[in-house]
């Protein structure tokens, strides 16, 4: 399960506390909950993130930072950042096929995650065509309406 962090919820200072007692609740296997913060969060205040991101690790949640590209970030800080995945923003996965610009950042971002042992997602796959390019430059995963539009909680079970 992915659950995507809002700048506010992890400025939360019982933010750890929360998830901890939520997982409890539900049950839930920690290893099975992605949480997804944008680019720009982790970059506001880098030393306080990464001290917030190994407390959320070490509770054994798995972490991402979404819409990578689209910001300011280091990649000294992306070497410390114990992320386990890098979510490739939709923007450069629109242009795969069209724009030679966005095929390169697109391959490099892939390139850079698996050099550093850290899963890729593409977001926003759209075409079967986009699909091939990106399982030719070794994406580990994708999501977007080519696989799925959005569903009601009741209808997914049936997907699935």
């Amino acid at each position: 399960m992915s659950v995507n962090l809002s700048a506010r919820q992890f400025q939360l200072r019982d933010l750890i506390q929360q998830i901890a007692q939520t997982l409890e609740e539900s049950g839930l296997p920690p290893r099975c909950l992605m949480l997804e913060i944008t680019e720009s969060v982790v970059m506001d205040d880098a030393p306080a993130t990464i001290i917030t991101l190994r407390e959320l690790q070490n509770l054994g949640v798995r972490l991402a930072i979404d819409d990578f590209g689209t910001g300011y970030s280091s990649l000294s800080y992306l070497k410390r950042f114990p992320v386990n995945t890098l979510k490739i923003d939709r923007s450069f996965v629109d242009g795969l096929g069209s724009d030679v610009e966005d095929s390169s950042i697109v391959n490099a971002i892939v390139t850079l995650s698996n050099s550093l042992g850290m899963g890729v997602t593409a977001e926003g796959i759209e075409t079967g065509e986009q699909l091939q390019q990106l399982q030719g430059m070794l994406c580990d995963h994708g999501q977007g309406f080519f696989f799925a539009r959005p569903l009601p909680a009741a209808e997914i079970s049936a997907l699935l």
